[in-house]
């Protein structure tokens, strides 16, 4: 089956492929908490682009240079109109540097909260890095680190 007549509305699995790809965000999302309680999200590197993603980020979107701007993300705001080409353009960039730039991944919407289901929106991977190497890089995701370090009672 060629790609240009491939309807995923009509794909007999559907259901299972979908839950494959929840399965594959779920497994990166637990395994980035894990990093963040390990090491302070401020000494993280999650890709060798780090700095040129953080970089463009702020070129790109000047509105972010206030970092309580990245503490909370409006899903909403993010997809509108006037962001959505503009995001669009920013992913883009990485498509040939960046493996699975676009693969969905769950992006915390708030980064002084956990994962959960009232805090997490899908996103693809390059919105999620964008926003995760920008907290890291102001530090707004130490406190998991500090949190899982301080000694249980």
């Amino acid at each position: 089956m060629s790609a240009s007549t491939f309807d995923p509305e009509k794909a007999q699995n559907l259901d299972d492929i979908e839950k494959q790809f929840a399965v594959k965000a779920v497994n990166q999302a637990q395994t980035y908490w894990g990093l963040l309680e390990k090491i302070p999200g401020s000494k993280l590197r999650l890709t060798k682009l780090d700095d040129e993603i953080y970089e463009h980020l702020l070129t790109e979107f000047p509105e972010l240079k206030d970092p309580t701007k990245a503490v909370k993300v409006d899903e909403d705001e993010m997809k509108s109109a006037k962001n959505k080409p503009r995001w669009r353009k920013f992913m883009n960039a990485y498509e040939n540097t960046v493996d699975d730039y676009n693969f969905g991944t769950l992006l915390r919407t708030n980064c002084m909260g956990e994962y959960s289901e009232l805090n997490t929106i899908f996103v693809p991977r390059m919105q999620f890095y964008a926003f995760e190497i920008y907290r890291n890089k102001a530090g707004l995701n130490d406190w998991v680190h500090e949190k899982a370090s301080k000694p249980s009672n």
